[in-house]
């Protein structure tokens, strides 16, 4: 303990303003926590160990790996493997600690991926990257419930998504296994989620998980990349909706990336559909029954979300964000009907957005929701600067209005908190 702040609690304790009980817990929790974030830097230091020491012994095997006799090459392929697991069998049981099973279970994880490169090369047996990754990811995914390892579950994402995109985007292949490798990190996910909500790795979990899925879910596009943008916009609702689960939605924001990664791409790809281009063609004409099967799940598993939060009375107040996939789909339904209208639509829906997190930001004294909703309508503005004949004038005068705008909402803000202190100060 700071001998600083202890000499001020001893001075507070003889002034009898605090008891010798509450001293005791003060110095108990304040011992506890420093304990905690030292245990957390040397498991850090531990995992870096870890890599390095592996990094370490494939650099000298890679040295002299050419001289070797091929039955020597295969028991030091092996090798890494070995040690990995006479680790892993000390630290579990032992019962060691989280530092040890953390270390432990990386240095194994890369030791089963050496060793399938090594042996491969050994034997020359031929094979796709995918299938290397697939199988690297699948043989080392016991180690999350075995050793209940964070880190693994981290490089297991990182894995199969990097599977998913090499299939999908370099192969031209549907990676539909990759759904299955994301499948199986969900129950460590959802015990996190009972059991440590505001830990650090259910927060960094909660950005993974959905940056995978972006990533990934452009794997499963196949000839219409038409379609594929409402494959996105309907993802985008689902994780919005997601955001807004109980469980998430009291926490801080930064930690929310399902909101936060379902609002910015939902405007992003809207902006893309609020051309003309993106309509000209028939929508139904390249699509596939991939695309369309996988849209339907996305958009109805964003309805169940809607329907789970409407009997959990977590729809009100009404906020656009949450309708705007559902919106989206009806104009892309109705495009072959309405023509040229849907592109008028969409500018209104994205108009209306931006419109709804100035309010947004306005209710919460949220000045960067409220810079968020105004930097929506400038985007939208920039975007028709480019593919309309408006005057150069009324393109200018649309400029300082929105330059205007932004001055006025934030002070207006600002004296809004300022009148509600000096209401309370008085």
């Amino acid at each position: 303990m700071n001998s600083k702040f202890e000499k001020n609690l001893n001075e507070l304790l003889d002034a009898q303003i605090i008891t010798p009980e509450i001293l005791n817990n003060i110095t108990e929790y304040y011992n506890t926590n420093k304990t905690t974030k030292t245990n957390w830097l040397f498991t850090v230091f531990g995992v870096l160990s870890a890599i390095l020491s592996s990094l370490g012994i494939i650099l000298i095997v890679a040295h002299n790996w050419d001289t070797l006799p091929k039955n020597t090459k295969t028991i030091l392929a092996f090798l890494p493997l070995i040690i990995g697991q006479i680790a892993i069998g000390y630290s579990y049981f032992k019962n060691k600690s989280s530092t040890w099973k953390e270390a432990s279970s990386t240095f194994l994880f890369f030791a089963i991926g050496a060793t399938i490169s090594l042996v491969s090369q050994v034997y020359n047996i031929p094979g796709k990257m995918s299938s290397f990754l697939f199988t690297w990811t699948i043989l080392a995914t016991p180690l999350i419930y075995l050793m209940r390892s964070n880190l693994v579950v981290i490089l297991h994402l990182i894995m199969a998504t990097s599977y998913a995109c090499n299939l999908g985007y370099f192969n031209a292949n549907t990676p539909w296994l990759y759904v299955m490798l994301f499948a199986l990190v969900l129950p460590h996910y959802y015990k996190l989620i009972k059991e440590q909500p505001t830990a650090n790795i259910t927060s960094i979990l909660n950005w993974l998980l959905p940056l995978s899925l972006v990533i990934s879910l452009g794997a499963f596009i196949g000839k219409s990349d038409v379609f594929g943008f409402s494959m996105y916009i309907t993802l985008f609702g689902l994780l919005y909706n997601l955001g807004k689960l109980p469980w998430l939605k009291n926490q801080k924001l930064r930690v929310n990336g399902y909101l936060i990664i379902g609002s910015i791409g939902s405007i992003f790809t809207l902006t893309f559909t609020s051309f003309n281009w993106f309509w000209e063609d028939t929508i139904l004409k390249n699509s596939s029954s991939q695309e369309i099967g996988i849209t339907l799940f996305l958009f109805l598993s964003a309805i169940a979300v809607l329907v789970y939060l409407y009997l959990k009375k977590q729809l009100q107040p009404f906020n656009l964000f949450q309708y705007k996939f559902l919106i989206f789909g009806l104009i892309f339904l109705a495009s072959e009907v309405i023509g040229e209208s849907a592109v008028v639509l969409v500018n209104i829906l994205i108009f209306v957005l931006g419109l709804f997190a100035i309010k947004i930001g306005t209710n919460k004294r949220n000045y960067g929701i409220l810079n968020y909703g105004l930097l929506i309508i400038t985007i939208l503005i920039t975007c028709r600067f480019f593919d309309t004949n408006l005057d150069f004038i009324v393109r200018g005068l649309l400029f300082i209005l929105v330059g205007v705008g932004f001055f006025l909402a934030n002070y207006m803000l600002l004296k809004k908190q300022q009148n509600e202190k000096n209401n309370l100060i008085h």
